[in-house]
Order: C-alpha cells, then structure tokens, then sequence
C-alpha cells in the first residue's frame, strides 16, 4: 500500500507571495481552472472579505488536492497560513497538526523579522522545510544573497536544489543542478516546461554549485559521505535525490528552490519536490499521548490499524452547517456514525459527516484516515486544542499552545436592540479565535476585547459588523501589562466573623515574592505539618492565590508569575470551610502585595523599519522619541534597514506616522519580542 499524502504548509512574512504560489500549486495540480489574483481579490484561499479588500491571508485556509509525478498520484493537503505577526495563533494551530512546510522568501526583501518567527515556530515542532525563494523578476532580487541570510539568520543549512538564470526583467527560468537541466517555461500560464541544456554563459556556476550541493550532502548524510569519497562510485540522480530526501526530513538541511509564481515560473519543479522530499505521515515518529485511564505516556503507529486519535485544530462556525470541527487524524479511521469522545469533557458523540475542506467549499467524504485533514460536523462542545480518541481507548494529545493578549479595547454595540446577540457574536468569534479574549472589567462594568495586536482587534471589529451587522463603539486600543513582585514578605492572615449559627474561620501563614527565573504562573507549596490546616483546605487556599493573581497591586493588572509558600495555619472544627481559606488567601495576598515591591512590565515589540538614506535622520529621533532602543542599522539594496525595541504602547499608529514621516519611501513590520519593566517614573502616567 503506498502512502501518498502530504501534508503541508506555506509559511511566510506578509507580502512574499504565500497566497499566490498557493493558487498556482492549485491551478497547476488541476483543482482550479483559472487562476486567481489577490489585487483583484478573486483567489482561492482568500475567500473572506477582508481577506479580499486588504489583500493579506487573515485566516488559514484548508483545500485538498492531488500531483502526478511519474506513475504516482499523491494527495497533497495545502494550509496557507497568514504573514501578518497579529495572527500568530493561526499559525500556530496550522504547524501543531502539519507534518512540513513551505517556506516562501521574497528575492529581494529576504528574511524579515515575520519569516524569522514562522520559520521558529516550525523548528519549535520539528517540521521539515523546503524554501522557495519567490519573486525573482523584482528589481533587487537576489537569490544567492537571500541563500545567505538563511543561514546567517535562520541557522539552517540551505540546500541549493536550483540556481537562477538571470534576475529582475531579466529572469528567464532555473537550472536543476541535480538533473543538469535548465528549465524553461514559454506560455503565458506557465503550463509548459521545457528542459534543455544548460546555456554555456551558465556552465561554470552551475557546475561549482552542483559540487557544493554534494559536498553538503556528504557532510550531513553518512551514506552519501561514503559513496561521494570512493572513487569506485559513480553518484547517480537517484543517489542525490535519496540524500536530499533523507537530509530534509532529518531537519539536518533545508533544500532551495526559486521562481516567481505570479510570472508562472518554478512551481510545478516545486511540486515534485513536496512530493519527493517531504515526509509522507507514517514515515514521521510514533505520535506521543497520555492514557487518559492509566495517566502514563503512550506511543501510537501513525496506521489506520491502531486506535482513532484526532487533535481539533480549529473551529469553524459556517452559517448553512453550523460548527465545523477542522481535525487531524493520526492515527486509526473514522466513518459517519461513529461514536468519539472528547478527551477533555469526557463526553462522547456521534460524527454526522466527514467532509474535506476546499477552502470555503466542503466535499463528503465517507471516511477519514490516519494522515487525513478533514472537518466534522455534529460536535457540539469541541475547542481548539481537543484530543478526539476512540471510545476504547481515550488518550490525550499534546494541545497547542495560545499566545497571550497584549492589546485590548473597550467595546459596546451602538443600539440597545443589538445588545443580546452582542454577547452570542463575541461567543462565537472567540470559539473560533482562542487567541481573542473578551471580559467584563470588574470597576467600570465595560466589555473589553483583548487580541494579539491592533491589526487583530481591527479585523475583529470589522467581521463583527460585516459578518453580524453589529456596529460598534469602540474605547482607544490600551496595552495589556502585567505585574511582578520584587521581594519576598511573610505574612498572617486571619479571618474570623461570627454572625449567628455556623461563623467563617481561616488562619493562614505564608511567605510570598517572585518565582526563580520569573517563571509564568503561581508556584504553591504547602510546608504545612501535622495537620493544623486539614488536607481538604489545601486547594483552597492555592485556588485563591491564583485568582488574586488577576488583580495586581498596581493598577489591576494580571500577575506574571508569583511563588506562596504556606508555613503554617489554623482552622476551626465548626467554623471553618473551604471557602474562608480562599477568602483568607485573596484578602492575605491584598494586604501584603504592596509590600513585596510590585514592578509593572510592558510588551516591548521588535520592528524593522526600512528606508532610504534620507530620512535615517527622521526615523532615529522618532524611535527615540517612543522610547525605543536602536539595536542594528544595516544596509541592503540601498536601503536603510533599522532594528529597534519598542515597547507596544508607543506603537500605536506608528505605520501612519512613519509614512507622513518619510512621504511613503518606509516600511515597517512589527513582532512581539518581550515583557521589561516599566520605569518607575513612567509607571503612573501608563496606568491612568
């Protein structure tokens, strides 16, 4: 049985071409007929309106098709996953359930700082990646400089598969250095390849590369070492085209390739690349879960023979279909009709269809397999991050991981007559957004909606009144900060009411103060000895540190991370309960958390602003001015290209202001680098 499935992801800064290669791999494997635009707004994966308006990928897109290459037809499964920073958690979900990736680099702008942080959150999951470095008809394309930056910045080892002949206007095609071919495409649509010799202008290059490709291949590759070193052995296509399989998949190098998608150059040599050099699922390693019954750690064989698991990567609300439950199956198959449980609720259901998603469409299908991306309807309770199992054998996927908030607004519809499928909206968009927060704050009583970035809130609010028709009143977008504490106090605490019949008594003894190394979250432990707080009071008293944890001394913000250590203590036989120790630890943690000298930290941003020589002056003193810190300043194509820490709360408007600024001739890309403290002569004009 021959297990032709891929399963990829394109990954990419914004604006490097993501969504355009997407619909040629489509037009070319012969799942649409015309290819679409994203100036026009008429592509395949950018189906939302916005998608459409803005001309950038807002949510990531699922669509199913199939690539002959000789006698084999493989199944390809194709996430196109959005470059905008604001909309990390779409990516995220997509690399947790994909088993590798397409990395799209713009010839001329390289590696930017969006790239670099798609580029680790594949290497965070271990995926295999194939670059294609794309646009190589742009004025300062520059396909071995973006080669280098790869590796100076990326810390891979790019693999050269191809080199270019010619740039810019003058782009005409590739050279296969493995092949020794140079590949021509003469029709407008870019469906016609033609294989010739390689142009004599071309020879040398194409020759010294072909030895480095090698020489990389026996450096990284034992078999290949041994062949390449005897000189008995002739090296074969077949013999580099195993290496360059084996090297990607180990992660050990990254082949390259290049083209321009919108010019209809490079893809299909790319497709025969997915399908040659990316792992199929069940060559990739047994998948790790935990027993749900027995709490141990268990392997599963990626096969349909083992037992059904499935991790719900996202969800989908679709109005003629109601909640979609997008999945991936690693292991075992499912048919409608089949009972599943949720590992989380312990709730188990009845799949009504299976479907495969094509973008906005959806086919029936009458299975799904281990490998498989498909959708399911009738499961009412699911959330990204769900673990699906079979009913005999529940175990628990690793979940994925939801970057915390670090904007947030103050929202309300502008007509009471909206006012009740206001809080139903907000529901649903957080079901399918988990990286959306939405709150009531407890002084004011106003709705505050947090999100990843101001990008994210803006494209929130504009799907709540295109999608929903709520118009809505919006506060200033307000930096999410948090709280730490600086030192550690010791603290009693005592609660003792009577007021007739059964009183509230909790005695407790504590030490409180930072964690080591600022770790997130509370770090509890209970030194208490023979018993003079009993057991069953224990989780109480944890349970309400940790919610004292949301309202910092300072301004109410959330508390980073906190370390309680409970010394000591007494409880009443009849007057004390669980609640009085979560009463004691909350109203303990406000009397003391002042004391412990509470510092206010803010998110800090990572931009890259690039400009000409002009106007470095004016950029400099502008970062200056939003308290930002220069880190680099480096030259590339004539352009300037600044590297700067800038907290979140000085960026607000910044791209605007950066164009009035230097007339239009900048650009700016932002990413989330870091919590630092807030000085302390700031800290009272930010939290007013």
């Amino acid at each position: 049985m021959k297990y032709n499935t891929r399963n990829i992801g394109i990954i990419a800064h914004v604006d490097a071409g993501k969504t355009t290669l997407t619909e040629r791999l489509l037009y070319y494997t012969g799942m649409i007929h015309k290819i679409g635009n994203v100036d026009e707004g008429n592509t395949t994966m950018d189906k939302d309106i916005q998608e459409k308006n803005r001309g950038i990928t807002i949510s990531s897109a699922a669509i199913s098709t199939q690539w002959k290459k000789g006698n084999d037809l493989f199944n390809i499964n194709i996430i196109d996953t959005p470059g905008h920073i604001d909309f990390a958690v779409e990516v995220e979900r997509s690399l947790r359930v994909l088993d590798s990736v397409i990395a799209v680099f713009c010839a001329s702008s390289g590696v930017q700082p969006q790239t670099e942080n798609v580029w680790f959150q594949a290497e965070k999951h271990g995926i295999p990646k194939i670059c294609f470095i794309n646009k190589m008809d742009r004025i300062g394309a520059d396909f071995f400089a973006v080669v280098n930056e790869i590796k100076t910045r990326l810390s891979a080892v790019p693999l050269a598969l191809q080199i270019p002949m010619g740039s810019e206007d003058r782009f005409e095609g590739v050279i296969d250095l493995i092949t020794q071919k140079a590949l021509n495409w003469t029709d407008e649509n870019g469906e016609t390849m033609i294989e010739k010799s390689i142009p004599e202008d071309y020879q040398s290059e194409a020759h010294a590369f072909r030895l480095k490709l090698m020489e990389s291949l026996a450096e990284s590759d034992e078999a290949f070492f041994e062949a390449f070193f005897d000189a008995e052995c002739t090296i074969t296509e077949d013999m580099i085209v195993e290496a360059v399989a084996r090297t990607c998949q180990s992660g050990s190098l990254v082949p390259v390739l290049c083209g321009s998608a919108f010019k209809n150059k490079g893809v299909q040599p790319l497709l025969d690349a997915v399908v040659t050099y990316l792992p199929a699922p069940h060559q990739l390693a047994r998948i790790k879960a935990k027993d749900v019954k027995t709490e141990k750690p268990v392997e599963l064989e990626r096969t349909e023979e083992e037992a059904f698991s499935g991790l719900v990567f996202k969800v989908v609300i679709d109005k003629h279909m109601g909640k979609l439950a997008m999945l991936r199956i690693y292991s075992g198959n499912i048919q409608p009709g089949d009972s599943v449980q949720n590992v989380r609720t312990g709730e188990s259901f009845r799949i009504s269809r299976i479907l495969q998603m094509q973008s906005d469409k959806t086919l029936p299908v009458e299975n799904g397999k281990a490998g498989d991306i498909v959708a399911l309807t009738g499961i009412k309770d699911a959330k990204t991050g769900d673990s699906l199992s079979s009913l005999e054998r529940p175990v628990l996927l690793e979940s994925i991981t939801i970057p915390a908030p670090v904007i947030r607004v103050s929202i309300e519809p502008k007509t009471n007559a909206d006012e009740k499928s206001f809080g139903l909206v907000l529901a649903k968009i957080q079901e399918e957004d988990p990286s959306l927060v939405v709150e009531r704050d407890r002084q004011t009583g106003e709705t505050l909606l947090s999100g990843l970035g101001e990008l994210h809130l803006e494209v929130t609010l504009e799907k709540i009144r295109l999608n929903h028709g709520i118009e809505i009143n919006q506060g200033k977008p307000k930096v999410s900060y948090r709280e730490i504490l600086t030192e550690t106090r010791r603290h009693r605490e005592k609660l003792s009411k009577q007021n007739g019949g059964s009183g509230q008594f909790a005695d407790i003894t504590f030490e409180i103060g930072p964690r080591e190394n600022h770790e997130p979250g509370l770090e509890f432990i209970n030194q208490i000895k023979g018993g003079v707080i009993p057991g069953e009071f224990i989780p109480s008293v944890e349970k309400g540190f940790r919610e004292a944890m949301e309202n910092g001394p300072i301004g109410g913000n959330p508390l980073e991370s906190m370390k309680v250590v409970l010394l000591d203590g007494s409880a009443h036989s009849n007057d004390s309960h669980a609640q009085d120790f979560e009463v004691a630890a909350r109203d303990g943690f406000r009397a003391i958390a002042k004391a412990c000298q509470p510092k206010l930290t803010e998110p800090v941003m990572q931009v890259e602003i690039q400009t000409i020589e002009e106007y470095t002056g004016a950029v400099t003193t502008d970062i200056n001015k939003r308290r930002g810190m220069i880190t680099s300043i480096a030259e590339k194509s004539g352009r300037k290209i600044f590297t700067a820490e800038v907290p979140l709360a000085s960026t607000f408007g910044y791209i605007s202001d950066l164009r009035t600024l230097t007339s239009g001739r900048a650009s700016i890309s932002m990413k989330l680098s870091h919590y630092a403290l807030v000085p302390d002569f700031m800290v009272n004009t930010l939290i007013t």
